[in-house]
């Protein structure tokens, strides 16, 4: 696990940008945090890091956004789907099989999501005031392996 300690928007940005120097093309991060925690901040710090540009915004009505770069990245926003079921009929698991990475959102709406999915990556964000972040960064079951 490694940890991060953000004080600004730019600097979890820039966690992003190092997170992403350990991701690959078909991996998976979920990502687990309150509303307005930095979800999408450190999204936008791993597409510049894959050169997707600094487009990035939540998927929230969309439910996915793409951004290309050298790697795809795919953007998921869970917060309304609910069960398993719902996730199948998005499309979910279609944008698994095309050799980006998957960044979701509200990842916790479907408990055990995680193994339905390989190469699964947890982000955990605590809020601890209005502009700090704690952010852990971990291999699902990297106690495991």
């Amino acid at each position: 696990m490694t940890e991060y300690l953000s004080d600004s928007p730019e600097r979890t940005i820039e966690i992003g940008r190092e997170i992403a120097k350990s991701l690959s093309a078909g991996d998976c991060v979920l990502y687990k945090g309150e509303m307005g925690a930095g979800k999408t901040h450190l999204t936008k710090g791993i597409a510049l890091y894959f050169g997707a540009g600094d487009v990035v915004s939540s998927p929230t009505f969309a439910l996915v956004n793409e951004y290309e770069g050298d790697i795809p990245i795919f953007h998921y926003d869970l917060f309304r789907i609910n069960t398993i079921d719902d996730l199948y009929a998005t499309g979910f698991f279609d944008y698994l099989d095309r050799g980006g990475i998957t960044l979701i959102e509200w990842s916790e709406n479907i408990p055990g999501l995680e193994d339905y999915i390989e190469n699964v990556y947890i982000i955990e964000i605590e809020k601890r005031d209005i502009d700090k972040r704690y952010i852990r960064f971990s291999r699902y079951k990297e106690d495991i392996c």
